[in-house]
């Protein structure tokens, strides 16, 4: 057995996590196409809308849920990457209100840099996921490659009725966030070497947490729209739901949460991931700053791409004392006010 000591991922690989995402603005101009191909009929969501996963019946009121998810590290500890990866591709069975029930493992690895007994350690990191989503790892795909990458390919079943896309949201509906904010500011900082050790482990802590409530949403008749909040940070997020739903939408600055108070402290030393930066050149113009923050912060915080993060949940006002209730049985007891409303007042987002 080889020695694994020494091996920090994060220095294997030029991007870290749903920061590696391609920006919105560059990915529309991939998926651009003339060419036209006909759905199948039992194809109930997929690639006309910006979703979190594909939804194909079975017949009757049964769907399968399907997606897919990789990247590169955002952690160097290759146990918890693994885990990070395989929480993170899960959630998108949740943010559709499914039930996930397999995975296959999707493994990039630089065999003559990092020996293959720290893959072994990413693997076994899934393993330990799937097995607390309650499915399992059956398989898998592996390369050779430059740098280091993990994911995973993911199923899931669901009622047809009970299917959350990020397009039904309406006017009046109230917004929750199931997790904070500042990931990527985190990891970018101890990334750089800058994390206060009062602050280690906390990103990751946050982003191994699976978003199993998506499943109980799913049942809810209240909840109108859900996704989850990952590389396109906070506000990429609002605005594909906004603009999937014909709606805008006004949140409050000071109700959204953060991984911890002062943030600040990381941004004045320059600890903004890259993809922030291309998260706003592609939709900065689709946003209006009425909170008196300056642009750069709201910027540096809200558009800041998170990984494994939370789900945003668009809920009928009479819904929220269920969403409450909800949230408090399964220890969310921090994000029970809304951060916000949607509109049809006007179209982007507005924040107060």
């Amino acid at each position: 057995m080889e020695n694994i000591e020494g091996f920090k991922l994060t220095e294997y690989s030029h991007g870290a996590g749903c920061g590696c995402k391609i920006s919105p603005k560059i990915l529309d101009q991939i998926l651009e196409s003339n060419l036209t191909i006909p759905d199948s009929k039992n194809l109930i969501v997929g690639n006309h809308s910006k979703d979190d996963a594909a939804v194909y019946s079975i017949g009757g009121d049964r769907a399968i849920i399907s997606t897919t998810d990789f990247f590169m590290p955002i952690v160097d500890d290759p146990y918890d990457f693994g885990r990070i990866a395989s929480a993170n591709a899960i959630s998108d069975i949740y943010a559709m209100g499914g039930d996930p029930i397999l995975a296959i493992a999707i493994l990039g690895w630089p065999v003559a840099k990092i020996p293959a007994e720290v893959a072994k350690k990413v693997i076994e990191g899934s393993r330990s996921i799937c097995l607390e989503a309650g499915i399992p790892l059956a398989g898998g795909h592996s390369i050779d490659s430059p740098e280091p990458i993990f994911g995973l390919s993911v199923n899931g079943t669901i009622e047809v009725s009970n299917i959350k896309t990020n397009s039904g949201a309406k006017n009046g509906d109230l917004l929750f966030l199931t997790k904070p904010l500042g990931v990527g500011i985190l990891t970018t900082a101890e990334k750089k070497g800058m994390l206060s050790k009062s602050d280690i482990g906390l990103a990751s802590s946050q982003m191994m947490v699976l978003n199993k409530i998506g499943t109980i949403l799913g049942g809810e008749t209240t909840v109108n729209a859900m996704t989850d909040v990952t590389g396109f940070g906070l506000l990429g997020h609002l605005v594909e739901m906004c603009e999937g739903s014909d709606v805008g939408a006004e949140i409050e600055f000071g109700l959204i949460p953060f991984i911890i108070d002062d943030l600040s402290y990381y941004l004045d030393k320059g600890c903004i991931p890259g993809g922030t930066i291309r998260n706003w050149d592609s939709y900065g113009h689709k946003i209006l700053n009425k909170s008196g923050a300056d642009d750069d912060r709201i910027r540096n915080l809200l558009a800041d791409p998170q990984t494994s993060g939370g789900l945003l949940v668009s809920v009928r006002p009479e819904g929220k004392p269920n969403m409450q209730r909800i949230l408090l049985e399964n220890g969310m007891h921090n994000y029970l006010i809304p951060i916000g409303r949607v509109t049809d007042e006007f179209r982007g987002v507005r924040i107060k």
